[in-house]
C-alpha cells in the first residue's frame, strides 16, 4: 500500500543510485574488454572490470550486498579470472565462520532477552541526568560489542530500548534528547565496535584478508589492546560529550522503577556460553584457537537441545545468511585482486603518489590512515579492507614496517565516517530511529575532525609505545 501511495518519492531516492551504478557498470564493461598492457598478466583487465563492477554495486546498493558478492564469485568462475581455490578462498577462512557464529549468538541474545536485561540494569542506575543517560547508552552499546558480533543486530536491539528509556526520562520522540539517545546507539555501536575484533564486518574482512593473503592471524587480545583504549573508550567518551553539547536536554526521573525479574534458564545458559567464548577470545594468544572456531563452537552449543539457549529450529527460521555470503565474497575479492596482479599495479601507483619512506613513521602513519579514510567515501565500509588489504605488503615494504602494522592502519580509516552511506548499519539505524541526514551529520562531521586531529596523533603515540613501528 505504501509503495503505491508514494511511488514518485521512492523513485527519486533510487534514481541517482541507479544512474551511478549504470555508469560504473558501463565503465567496468569497457575496462573488461581493454587489452592488458604489455607484460601484464592476461586476466588483469578482466579482473579490473569485475572488481570495479563489484565495488560499484556495493557502493550504490542497487541490489543486496550478498547478491553482488555471489554475482562476483560467479563471474570470476565463468570467465576463469582466477582458480576456484582463490575465488572461494574466503570460505576456507576462520573469519567467515566467526560471522556465522556471530549471527547465531546475536539472535540468541535478542531472543532470550539477555540484551534487554543488561540495558535495563545499567539504565536503572544512570537516569538522574541527561549526561548520565547518554553515558549509560554509550556504555551499553560498547559492552554489547563484546557479546553480539553483528552491528546491525546491536543497533536494532538497542534502539527500541533506548527510545523507551528516553520516554521514561521525559525525552519525547522528536526532541533533541531523544535524537541524542538514538545517535548514541548508532554511532557507538559502529565506530567504537570497530575496536572489538568479532564485532563489525570490516574487522572480519580485514582479519580474513590478513589470514588469506599473508597467513597472518589477527589475535583477539592484541587487536583489542591496540585499538580499544583510544578508538573504543576514548572515542566513546568524546561521542557522549558531543551528543550532550549538540543535542542538549533535561531529563526527569521516572516515577516508577521496575523490579528486576529473575533470569530465565535460557538467559543463564547463554550467559555461561558467552562468558566462556569471551574468555577464550581474550586468551587466544595463549591457546592458539582462532576466534572463528570459538564462535562456531559457541553457536553450536547455543543451538544444542537442553544445554543450549535457543531452539535449533531458529537456525533455518531466523538466521539470515546474507552477511555470511557477503563477507565470503569480499574475502574472495581481495584474493582475486592479488592473484590477478591488479593489487600490485594499483599499489605501485598509489605508493608513488603517497611518497612513503622508511623512517618517516608519523608521516607514513597519517598518509596511510587518510588513504583508508578517503577510500571509504567511494565504497561501502566493509569493502575498504577488501580493497586495501592486498596492498599491505607494498605499504610495509615502502614504510619499513611489518605487514601487520600496515594492515592495522586501515582500522583507523574505516572507524572514521563522514557520510552515513559509508556504513550500512548506520543507514539502517537512521531509518528505524527516524534520524535525519542533517542530524547525523551534526555529529559525524565534528567527530571526524576530533578523530583526525586528536585521536589519530594519540593513536600514533600509543602504537609507538607498543612497538608497532619496530
Amino acid at each position: 500500500m505504501r509503495a503505491t501511495l508514494y511511488p514518485s518519492r521512492s523513485a527519486s531516492k533510487l534514481k541517482p543510485q541507479n544512474i551511478i551504478a549504470a555508469a560504473l557498470t558501463a565503465a567496468a564493461t569497457v575496462i573488461f574488454f581493454v587489452p592488458p598492457p604489455s607484460g601484464a598478466p592476461p586476466h588483469l583487465m578482466h579482473a579490473a572490470g569485475l572488481l570495479l563492477l563489484a565495488i560499484s554495486l556495493w557502493a550504490t546498493a542497487v541490489i543486496p550486498e550478498h547478491l553482488t558478492g555471489l554475482l562476483f564469485l560467479c563471474l570470476c568462475m565463468l570467465f576463469a579470472i582466477a582458480p576456484a581455490n582463490v575465488v572461494f578462498s574466503g570460505f576456507t577462512s576462520g573469519t567467515l565462520w566467526l560471522v556465522l557464529g556471530g549471527l547465531v549468538l546475536a539472535e540468541a541474545v535478542r531472543a532470550t532477552g539477555l540484551g534487554v536485561r543488561i540495558a535495563r540494569a545499567l539504565f536503572g542506575r544512570f537516569t538522574l541526568s541527561y549526561f548520565g543517560l547518554v553515558a549509560a547508552a554509550a556504555t551499553i552499546a560498547l559492552l554489547l560489542a563484546f557479546l553480539m558480533p553483528a552491528t546491525v543486530s546491536r543497533v536494532l536491539l538497542l534502539l527500541p530500548i533506548f527510545a523507551a528509556m528516553a520516554q521514561r526520562a521525559g525525552l519525547a520522540a522528536g526532541t533533541p534528547g531523544h535524537t541524542g539517545m538514538a545517535l548514541a546507539a548508532i554511532i557507538v555501536s559502529f565506530q567504537c565496535g570497530v575496536t572489538v575484533l568479532p564485532a563489525n564486518a570490516p574487522n572480519l574482512v580485514l582479519a580474513g584478508a590478513a589470514e588469506t593473503l599473508y597467513n597472518i592471524p589477527i589475535i583477539y587480545g592484541n587487536y583489542l589492546l591496540l585499538h580499544f583504549p583510544i578508538l573504543g573508550c576514548m572515542k566513546a567518551a568524546i561521542i557522549v560529550v558531543l551528543i550532550c553539547w549538540l543535542f542538549p536536554a533535561v531529563t526527569h526521573a521516572p516515577d516508577v522503577h521496575e523490579a528486576p525479574t529473575p533470569m530465565s534458564p535460557e538467559e543463564r545458559r547463554l550467559s555461561v556460553i558467552l562468558t566462556g567464548a569471551l574468555v577464550l577470545w581474550a586468551t587466544d594468544f595463549s591457546h592458539g584457537i582462532r576466534p572463528g572456531w570459538i564462535a562456531l563452537a559457541a553457536a553450536i552449543v547455543t543451538l544444542m537441545p537442553r544445554v543450549g539457549a535457543i531452539p535449533h529450529s531458529v537456525f533455518p527460521e531466523r538466521i539470515k545468511l546474507g552477511s555470511f555470503f557477503y563477507v565470503g565474497a569480499v574475502l574472495g575479492f581481495g584474493a582475486v585482486m592479488q592473484d590477478s596482479g591488479l593489487g600490485k599495479v594499483l599499489g605501485g601507483a598509489m605508493l608513488g603518489t603517497l611518497h612513503l619512506a622508511p623512517g618517516n613513521d608519523f608521516t607514513n602513519f597519517v598518509k596511510l590512515t587518510l588513504l583508508a579514510t578517503v577510500t571509504g567515501l567511494f565504497t561501502t565500509n566493509p569493502s575498504q579492507p577488501a580493497l586495501l588489504a592486498p596492498l599491505a605488503a607494498q605499504m610495509a615494504e615502502a614504510t619499513g614496517w611489518r605487514i601487520e602494522t600496515a594492515l592495522m592502519t586501515m582500522v583507523i580509516g574505516f572507524s572514521l565516517m563522514f557520510m552515513p552511506y559509508q556504513a550500512p548499519p548506520v543507514m539502517v539505524g537512521m531509518q528505524v530511529a527516524g534520524v535525519t541526514l542533517r542530524q547525523i551529520l551534526r555529529l559525524t562531521l565534528p567527530l571526524a575532525a576530533v578523530c583526525l586531529f586528536v585521536l589519530m596523533p594519540l593513536d600514533f603515540l600509543w602504537w609507538r609505545w607498543l612497538g608497532y613501528f619496530r
